[in-house]
């Protein structure tokens, strides 16, 4: 009989995402070693783009890596709300000292990846058990091994099974589904800088350009019984979206019918419910889970990325110090779930309350929303992007 192979690693982190890969380059620069275990035989660079808010920047920073995607992405000067029933603008706010950039998952992945010393990510590695083993986790891997650990992290996003081991339920479905695509325009595109929002209809979309070439845009809106069969038909999901643009001008459209169906991908949107992050621990003994596994949430405040770059510079911080003075992990690790707790708690709240208003089909709403809440909203995006995650090191 073959004997199954154990190995024994101080911190496993479950998912190679961009909170996987944040957290192990945060604690890479506390010079801790980690191992990364994706269930994918490569990065997972699906999901086009996303928006990094001033927050984001300040993590980035702390991880070494801000100025080369810098220098790959635009800075977005402002955000302009447009009505698609009536084609009027009704929210234009400045993004003053904010810096806003949509960046390309691909380049982030890549660049997070590059800065890790080599084999710290293992792929093909699928978590299929979890199991307590004294003061350690044993992790039962699809390819028969087991590694056993003193630090476990879940990074494994929406579908954890980290979190499900932790006692937390599958997120809530609200109803809504989201398109998301890019297209790179073979000269410079000759859009402004801004983060242009339409909403009405029962639908919300917008379109960022990332580059002087490439302009990532998204479109939600919840689906009828006959739109079942378009999530795996992108000929489908692009005719859908071309058809509920409503008013708009032609360069927008432009922007859509350019995009190649291998470049559209469509998901459901998923929520953790508040009251559940309040009950449940986010930690416990030596495990945590961070990212989308901790605070999946709607999109509708481009935070989902930005609050998994948070957590990665706190929890590493709080790992570090504890392997220094050597402090019970739990402990360092309950530090970390004190301080993420209640943001998460905040950002899944308020991005549902966006989503509603935003994308409400009822009277009432998409009135106040037309004639008072427009510039409301869009303020709330830039009231959530001034957080300060802290340095490596200062907690």
């Amino acid at each position: 009989m073959c004997s199954v192979m154990e190995t024994t690693e101080d911190i496993v982190i479950v998912g190679g995402g961009i909170a996987g890969l944040s957290v192990a380059l945060a604690l890479h620069r506390f010079g801790l070693r980690s191992l990364v275990l994706e269930s994918h035989d490569t990065l997972r660079v699906t999901g086009a783009a996303f928006t990094t808010w001033t927050k984001a920047w300040k993590a980035l920073d702390v991880l070494g890596v801000g100025d080369s995607l810098r220098q790959q992405h635009s800075r977005l000067s402002r955000i302009i709300a447009i009505s698609t029933e009536t084609g009027v603008q009704t929210a234009k706010l400045s993004y003053g000292n904010h810096e806003v950039r949509c960046v390309k998952r691909k380049v982030l992945l890549e660049t997070l990846a590059k800065e890790l010393p080599s084999n710290t990510i293992r792929f093909s590695s699928k978590v299929v058990s979890i199991e307590k083993s004294g003061h350690f986790k044993l992790l039962r891997l699809v390819d028969g091994s087991i590694l056993k650990t003193k630090v476990l992290i879940g990074c494994d996003g929406v579908n954890s099974t980290v979190a499900r081991f932790m006692g937390f339920k599958k997120p809530s479905f609200t109803n809504r589904l989201a398109i998301r695509g890019y297209v790179d325009f073979e000269e410079n595109h000759g859009f402004d800088l801004q983060f242009m929002q339409f909403m009405g209809h029962g639908v919300r979309y917008g379109i960022l350009p990332c580059d002087a070439t490439t302009i990532y845009w998204f479109f939600t809106w919840s689906p009828l019984n006959e739109d079942e069969d378009m999530k795996e038909n992108p000929s489908k999901m692009k005719q859908h979206v071309l058809n509920s643009l409503g008013k708009v001008q032609d360069n927008i459209k432009d922007i859509i019918q350019k995009t190649k169906v291998e470049d559209i991908i469509c998901s459901p949107l998923r929520f953790r419910q508040p009251w559940e992050l309040l009950w449940q621990d986010i930690s416990k003994d030596n495990i945590c889970i961070a990212g989308d596994a901790l605070h999946p949430m709607t999109p509708d405040l481009g935070q989902g990325a930005c609050s998994a770059l948070e957590d990665a510079v706190v929890l590493a911080t709080c790992l570090a110090q504890g392997f220094s003075e050597d402090e019970n992990m739990e402990s360092c690790l309950r530090k970390y779930a004190k301080q993420r707790k209640w943001r998460g708690i905040d950002l899944v709240s308020t991005a549902y309350f966006v989503g509603f208003v935003q994308q409400s089909s009822l009277k009432f709403v998409r009135f106040l929303r037309d004639n008072f809440l427009a510039g409301f909203l869009a303020g709330l995006l830039l009231k959530k992007a001034d957080f300060d995650c802290g340095h490596l090191g200062n907690l």
